[in-house]
């Protein structure tokens, strides 16, 4: 029997009343251990489906669990990677890090203690002397997922994270996130506008159709993991990427 990680049922989600909604009448089941992307065109609400599961806005009707817990009570074990890394410039690569932790009242040596095995986790030990500033962009963004998993999350939202990397930059992200995963057994929900790079990723694709914003397809990547640079040169990834491809092109059209 599946245990789901997220339960959504009949989600809508209106800005205005009487407005078309921006997510209509969404069901999905987000197993415990799935990648599970969300893919589409601008304005179908994929950014907006990922807040609400994260709790930073209210669904206008419906329900959103994680498993027996509300997502009040659920916070703790969620944690969200926004496209920009969001580092603060006047802190240091280590104080980034160890914000989350001062934020839940984590005692100092802990901290401590916590911010270097961060830092080794996501290949940044040279660099916690460092400013933002003086980081390339994957680097930033290394930073920010070390900062996100510094909680320990159960769950891992991610709005378009490597969205403005290089592509080479970009999938050896995508090929670093799969690492750490393999490593931390968390469950993402993840959010791209790249159907090469959801199709890498994910073992579940949820293709969303525009205005208002609804499930039109679903798309299981059975590609093995753990998923390398030969992963994409293999025909089976060119197929999925190209069945997926015309899936978005129909929900476009819906």
């Amino acid at each position: 029997m599946s245990v789901y990680e997220v339960t959504l049922k009949g989600v809508t989600k209106r800005f205005r009343t009487g407005a078309v909604p921006v997510l209509n009448d969404i069901n999905l089941n987000v197993e415990r251990g799935e990648f599970v992307t969300l893919l589409g065109p601008s304005g179908c609400g994929k950014s907006t489906l990922l807040k609400m599961v994260a709790g930073l806005t209210s669904c206008t009707s419906g329900e959103i669990r994680m498993e027996a817990l509300t997502l009040r009570s659920a916070h703790a074990v969620i944690s969200f990677v926004f496209q920009d890394a969001t580092l603060l410039p006047w802190r240091t690569v280590e104080k980034n890090i160890a914000l989350a932790l001062e934020l839940e009242g984590r005692p100092k040596a802990e901290i401590a203690e916590t911010v270097p095995k961060l830092l080794e986790l996501v290949g940044l030990s040279e660099v916690g002397k460092r400013y933002p500033r003086q980081l390339s962009g994957g680097m930033k963004m290394r930073v920010s997922i070390a900062r996100a998993l510094a909680t320990r999350p159960r769950l891992l939202l991610m709005d378009e994270p490597f969205a403005a990397l290089d592509e080479m930059t970009r999938d050896r992200m995508n090929e670093e996130l799969l690492r750490l995963r393999a490593e931390q057994n968390w469950t993402v929900m993840f959010v791209t506008h790249s159907v090469a790079e959801a199709v890498f990723l994910s073992s579940r694709v949820i293709v969303l159709a525009p205005h208002p914003g609804r499930i039109a397809h679903e798309v299981k990547v059975d590609l093995p993991y753990p998923r390398t640079a030969a992963t994409r040169e293999s025909a089976e990834f060119d197929e999925l990427v190209n069945s997926t491809s015309r899936l978005l092109r129909e929900a476009h059209r819906l």
